[in-house]
């Protein structure tokens, strides 16, 4: 993926300097064609299209800021009310994900999320034990996270 990243820089640059327009509007039409040249011979590159990844990351940032703006919308909702009906508790959510980094990912992005918070990581990596401010169902909570973030960082990373 940086080799294509670096290559696409590279013929962006080159398009700059063969057309003698030392702008940004040059730099983008080159990287633009860059992008194209590569999409077209993908097949020679090991790994996918950089762009799927680059793709998947925005997809991912834009669901974190979904899930923030409700979350806050709903612990709102629950703190406004008189006797604030909140059911707190720790449940054991399950994972998939392998290397270090998307677990933390993972456990940064629920506990940003107002209302929840992780409050371990078992030893095998395997599980996170989270606590929840409000918590209905088990099951729904962990497919909830496991649709959306954990399905969301296996596009970036896989």
């Amino acid at each position: 993926m940086a080799f294509q990243i670096m290559l696409n820089f590279f013929i962006a640059f080159l398009w700059m300097f063969l057309s003698v327009s030392f702008n940004a509007s040059t730099f983008i039409v080159g990287f633009l064609l860059g992008m194209l040249m590569l999409w077209i011979t993908k097949g020679f590159f090991p790994g996918r299209f950089y762009m799927n990844r680059v793709l998947a990351v925005i997809k991912l940032i834009m669901l974190f800021l979904r899930e923030l703006i409700m979350a806050n919308i709903q612990v709102l909702l629950l703190i406004i009310q008189p006797k604030m009906p909140i059911k707190p508790a720790i449940f054991a959510l399950p994972i998939v994900l392998e290397k270090d980094w998307e677990i933390t990912l993972l456990a940064s992005l629920i506990t940003l999320t107002p209302g929840t918070l992780v409050l371990d990581v078992s030893k095998d990596s395997k599980i996170l034990y989270i606590h929840a401010l409000h918590y209905d169902d088990a099951d729904e909570a962990i497919d909830s996270i496991k649709n959306t973030f954990e399905k969301a960082i296996q596009e970036v990373s896989r």
